[in-house]
């Protein structure tokens, strides 16, 4: 019964999808009435929210004639994990996708339907209705499955020990499709003749609310793999780690080039907004293709070829479009030391980042067919690469506070470049961290110590005045996560030891001893814990990391023990247990100011949210009859 009511919501969405299309074109075209396309708009994300609402009532109510409550429910699964566990397979998070991206659908269909946005509407109907056609015809999670089981395994173990599953995955989800806005737009701009010239003012808060969302979730990502898996670490340069890092630098380019508005760059902002989308497609298809190796990906499907095709089409619409729009009238050529060329620069750095990325993520499946394996590319390829060049970044966000005016350029420097050699020097001299840290740890201190400088200086008045805030506030976070990165990276200790019970771990001035080892089945999953007493800066602790094993599943999880300080973290995790319990493989991590990251992170998603609250502008009160208008009013305007 709850099988039938999804399939008829998909259904339902597929049909309503393609006429919204057909009737925004009208709008489009013709100038017909905007009222039923909207409606058409709404219904598709009706839909959308019938078939989500429908497989978590199955979840919820443990409907295993339903195939993917079969696959991913469980009667043993606790209530939350039970409600997220819709985002946990593939086809579950392809419906919460549909949701996210008709209420993006819906929400632009609000504002006033001119030639621009009924354009841009009916590209997000037409991305909808290739969704909406992927989860009906490629990927229904409401297929029958007969007889029924009893009961199902549950989700993965890996996704039922964090309380970030719950909101990771949406917030990913917020800011990948967030992006299909500025892409509709920028194809729009060129077919709605003069009112596409607006495109960018439109376009900027959207890139704005996915460029938060995605933030956000890559910071939780990060904060949830270094939380769970029980690695150490929080970035591992996976491939569908890096297909949420390429849609992040480019809508980051895309915010720092709009800043100077559209003129003389009309291109270059098309560009960088299609790239956003077409990246988060790629990231799509590298997800649920199976085409990668991952723990985040899902397993292989037929979605792979239709979502590659859909990666291609959506390409060549993009080259057409964006060829086709009229270069820009001749302008004043931008001063080599100002700061629009310091915005231009960051933002060509950040693109080269992409591309250093984006080749190191594709380059092994296309060399695949021709060697016959699967190659990989490591770590040090990124650290080669992409690193130097994301420094640079970093030292150039700290320029445009020194470059607000021609006047006084160098002596507003000073100080901040004093800050840096001082930095570099004294971190050199106590303890040689090596080249790439030390570089950042000197391009985090000019990067703050001009932000703190510009504090200061004359202040702005207000929209710019508030966007100077945000972007003040984004630049300090990312060099406060930069320290974080670069610290944890290069002063970790780590060692690992097969201890016996009351035999002790040391690293630096951190031992751990092996108190005991205890088994137990909690909901039917066997745990085993060692009990560790932990003596760091005087203090003594208790930490109890463990291995569970799912049944079900057939697959071990470690959960690790974290004892997170403002100065470092130890990391205690449990690798192996004798049979008799009288040993543990345990392995002891010391990670200094890893909790910079997580500090920076929120800093940059803080940004971002100020940023946002600056594009809402007050509603003007109305004149009064017979009342005369200030002429700085009409200034001001």
């Amino acid at each position: 019964m709850l099988g039938d009511l999804g399939t008829a919501g998909l259904v339902a969405g597929l049909l309503i999808a393609p006429l919204a299309a057909l009737l925004w074109l009208r709008v489009a075209l013709l100038g017909a009435p905007a009222r039923p396309a909207r409606l058409a708009s709404v219904g598709a994300l009706l839909a959308a929210l019938a078939a989500g609402a429908t497989l978590e009532a199955a979840l919820l109510v443990h409907d295993f004639g339903v195939r993917f409550v079969a696959e991913n429910g469980g009667r043993h699964v606790p209530l939350p994990y039970a409600m997220t566990s819709m985002w946990s397979a593939m086809d579950g998070s392809l419906l919460l996708w549909l949701l996210v991206l008709g209420g993006y659908g819906a929400l632009l269909a609000r504002g006033r339907a001119d030639r621009l946005r009924a354009h841009a509407m009916v590209v997000v109907s037409v991305v909808t209705t290739c969704f909406f056609a992927l989860s009906t015809f490629a990927a229904n999670p409401f297929r029958a499955v007969d007889p029924a089981p009893p009961d199902g395994p549950g989700p993965n173990p890996l996704l039922q020990e964090h309380v970030a599953m719950a909101v990771h995955p949406p917030l990913l989800y917020a800011g990948y499709l967030g992006m299909v806005v500025p892409f509709a737009l920028a194809l729009a701009a060129p077919l709605a003749g003069p009112a596409g010239r607006n495109w960018l003012r439109l376009a900027r808060p959207w890139a704005l609310v996915a460029w938060t969302a995605l933030t956000a979730g890559i910071v939780l990502g990060a904060w949830w793999s270094y939380a769970v898996l029980g690695w150490g670490g929080y970035w591992a340069w996976d491939p569908v780690e890096n297909a949420s890092l390429l849609p992040w630098l480019t809508t980051t380019a895309f915010l720092h080039t709009s800043l100077g508005g559209g003129r003389g760059r009309e291109r270059w902002n098309s560009v960088l907004a299609c790239a956003g989308f077409l990246l988060v497609l790629l990231g799509t298809f590298l997800t649920r293709s199976g085409s990668v190796a991952s723990v985040h990906a899902f397993t292989e499907s037929p979605l792979g070829p239709l979502l590659l095709g859909f990666v291609l089409l959506a390409v060549l619409a993009a080259t057409v479009l964006t060829g086709r729009r009229e270069p820009a009238p001749a302008r004043a050529g931008t001063a080599l030391w100002s700061r629009p060329a310091a915005l231009l620069a960051n933002a060509v750095l950040l693109v080269g980042v992409t591309a250093v990325v984006l080749i190191g993520t594709v380059l092994p499946l296309l060399a695949e067919p021709i060697t016959g394996g699967r190659a990989s590319v490591g770590a040090g390829y990124y650290h080669r690469t992409a690193v130097p060049l994301a420094v640079v970044v970093l030292v150039l966000a700290g320029l445009p506070p020194a470059l607000r005016s021609r006047a006084g350029t160098l002596r507003r420097l000073a100080l901040p470049a004093a800050a840096a050699a001082a930095t570099v020097a004294a971190v050199g001299l106590l303890s040689r961290p090596g080249t790439a840290a030390l570089t950042a740890f000197g391009a985090a201190a000019f990067v703050l110590t001009g932000l703190l400088a510009a504090l200061g200086g004359p202040r702005a008045g207000g929209r710019r005045r508030g966007r100077r805030r945000a972007a003040t506030l984004g630049h300090a976070g990312l060099a406060v996560l930069a320290v974080g990165v670069a610290a944890s990276a290069t002063y970790e200790q780590v060692d690992e030891r097969t201890l016996r019970v009351g035999e002790t771990i040391r690293v630096g001035d951190v031992s751990a001893r092996l108190e005991s080892v205890q088994r137990a089945t909690p909901a039917g999953r066997m745990t085993v814990r060692a009990r560790l007493a932990v003596s760091a800066d005087g203090h003594r602790r208790a930490a109890a990391p463990a291995l569970r094993y799912d049944p079900a599943r057939d697959m071990a999880v470690t959960v690790p023990a974290i004892d997170a300080g403002p100065r470092r973290d130890v990391y205690l995790t449990l690798l192996a247990v004798a049979a008799d319990g009288s040993s543990a493989t345990v392995r002891l991590a010391v990670n200094p100011l890893v909790g910079l990251v997580w500090a920076g992170g929120a800093i940059v998603v803080a940004a971002g949210l100020l940023a946002l609250s600056g594009t809402v502008r007050p509603r003007r009160r109305p004149q009064p009859a017979g009342r005369p208008v200030p002429a700085t009013a009409g200034a001001s305007r």
